[in-house]
């Protein structure tokens, strides 16, 4: 995908989108290295400096992380998503599962009331796809899968503020899932979706936001309860 080069700035501003189109589009899906800096020179047909600012900007935006002899990762999906990122990376686990909770529980009640056929079939394919991932007992795998499924569940509510929203926090969320899950998958966090799915499937919305907004707090037993709880 050469470039035209006309004046500097203006060359900057179209290797930062081409970038950032790699990223938003999924080609460079969070969490995947991107390829160097030669390889992004012979793709662009642009010079090494020109890359470099384009990939420190993104850096400095929250969408790229550069790591010294190891190389530049993908962390975040828009400049918001990074933002959040880095303002919720020290926070309280509590805080964070109330926000899942919130922000769960009200979509899962919009998604019941809401949900077309689609969205019901790409819920199964989701719910059967976090499954299948918790019984490769791969970790990561499984926090993807569930991380998908959940924002399909939020997708569903067709509230595009909220799905956007919540979406630009799906880092965020991913690395609270990380930690509570640990590194290797064990019964006593392994939860069943299944009646989320079928409460939405039914209509039930008073059902599909209770187990919506419970899941947050069962992740690991004993870490910590619902405040008043």
């Amino acid at each position: 995908m050469p470039l035209s080069h006309p004046r500097r700035s203006a060359l900057s501003e179209q290797v930062i989108a081409a970038l950032r189109t790699q990223i938003t589009s999924g080609e460079w899906p969070v969490g995947s290295r991107i390829p160097t800096e030669p390889e992004l020179v012979g793709q662009l047909g642009v010079a090494r400096n020109t890359v470099r600012e384009a990939v420190r900007a993104l850096a400095h935006n929250g969408l790229l992380d550069i790591r010294q002899g190891s190389g530049t990762y993908v962390v975040a999906t828009s400049e918001l998503a990074g933002v959040m990122h880095r303002r919720f990376a020290d926070a309280d686990p509590r805080h964070i599962a109330e926000l899942r909770a919130t922000l769960e529980s009200g979509a899962a009640r919009l998604a019941a009331e809401r949900r077309t056929e689609k969205d019901l079939r790409q819920l199964d394919t989701l719910l059967l796809r976090r499954e299948e991932a918790w019984g490769s007992g791969d970790a990561e795998a499984f926090v993807t899968a569930d991380a998908t499924f959940h924002l399909a569940v939020v997708a569903a509510s067709h509230n595009d503020a909220m799905t956007a929203m919540y979406a630009d926090l799906g880092e965020v969320l991913r690395d609270w899932l990380r930690e509570d899950v640990g590194e290797e998958l064990t019964p006593e966090t392994h939860m069943d979706h299944t009646r989320l799915v079928d409460a939405i499937r039914a209509g039930d919305a008073e059902t599909a936001a209770a187990e919506a907004a419970s899941y947050p707090f069962r992740c690991r037993p004993g870490r910590f309860t619902p405040a008043g709880g």
